[in-house]
C-alpha cells in the first residue's frame, strides 16, 4: 500500500486519475481540497480538518453489474470509523452517510471500464472530523466534532478509516446500516419529484420503493431521494 500526502490540493480524485503508475493499492490524502469533487457535478467543502482521502483501487476481475459492491464497502468502512468514536451513523441510500439526520460524509466512486469490466476504481471520502462548516451547510450538515462537543484525534480517525478501506467486506454489514427505510421519502426521477415509502435495498443495491402503483425497484443514478428535515 501507497500513501501519497498533500497539504492541498484541487482534487484528490483529480490527480488520481492523472497517475501513470497502478502496480498497487494507492492512497491519496489532503489537509484541504480547493476544488472538492461530490457527485453530479457539485462542489464539496474541503477545509482544514477533515479527512479528505481517494483510493486508487486495482481489479483483476471485477463485472460491472457489480459496481454497487464498492459504493457499498466504501460506506461500510466509513460507518465502521464513526462507530469507533462512539457515533450512530445511518447509510442514505444509496451511499451518503448521515449522523443526527445530517450528511457527515461524501463518497465520490468513479470507475474505469473495459468491456464488461471494472479495471480501476476511484474512491474518493470526505470525512468531516474537526473542520468547519459554511454557514450554507450547518442546517443538513455535520463533524464529528460537532456530534462529540469536541475536536477529535484526526491522525486516528484517519488511520481507522484507511484500515476499513482495505478490510474484506460482506453486503450483509451494509444493508444492516441503511437507514429511512419505512419511511415517506420524495424521490427524484427525470426532474419530477414522487413520495413513496423506501421498503428495502436489495443484494443488487436496487432500492425497493412502495408508490401509489405498487412496488417498483430504482438504481442509484436513475432517482435521487430528498430526507424531510
Amino acid at each position: 500500500m501507497k500513501i501519497i500526502r498533500f497539504d492541498e490540493i484541487n482534487s484528490t480524485n483529480e490527480y488520481a486519475k492523472k497517475l501513470q503508475e497502478y502496480d498497487e493499492n494507492v492512497f491519496i490524502l489532503a489537509k484541504k481540497q480547493t476544488s472538492g469533487k461530490g457527485t453530479k457535478g457539485r462542489s464539496f467543502s474541503s477545509n482544514e480538518g477533515g479527512v479528505y482521502l481517494t483510493k486508487v483501487c486495482i481489479h483483476s476481475n471485477f463485472l460491472a453489474k457489480d459496481a454497487f459492491l464498492i459504493m457499498a464497502r466504501t460506506a461500510v468502512a466509513v460507518c465502521k470509523t464513526l462507530e469507533d468514536f462512539s457515533l450512530s451513523p445511518k447509510i442514505k441510500w444509496a451511499n451518503d452517510v448521515f449522523v443526527s439526520n445530517k450528511k457527515i460524509c461524501g463518497i465520490l466512486i468513479e470507475n474505469v471500464f473495459s468491456g464488461k469490466r471494472i479495471v480501476r476504481s476511484i474512491i474518493g471520502v470526505g470525512l468531516n472530523v474537526n473542520n468547519a462548516l459554511p454557514e450554507e451547510l450547518e442546517k443538513c450538515a455535520t463533524t464529528m466534532q460537532l456530534e462529540k462537543n469536541e475536536p477529535l484525534d484526526f491522525q486516528a480517525v484517519e488511520n481507522k478509516l484507511i484500515a476499513y478501506l482495505n478490510e474484506e467486506f460482506s453486503m450483509e454489514e451494509y444493508l444492516k446500516r441503511v437507514g429511512y427505510l419505512n419511511e415517506e421519502i420524495t424521490f427524484v426521477e427525470n426532474g419530477k419529484g414522487f413520495l413513496a415509502v423506501a421498503v428495502r435495498v436489495e443484494n443488487d443495491g436496487g432500492l425497493v420503493v412502495e408508490t401509489s402503483d405498487g412496488e417498483r425497484k430504482v438504481y442509484t443514478g436513475e432517482v435521487s431521494l430528498r430526507l424531510k428535515r
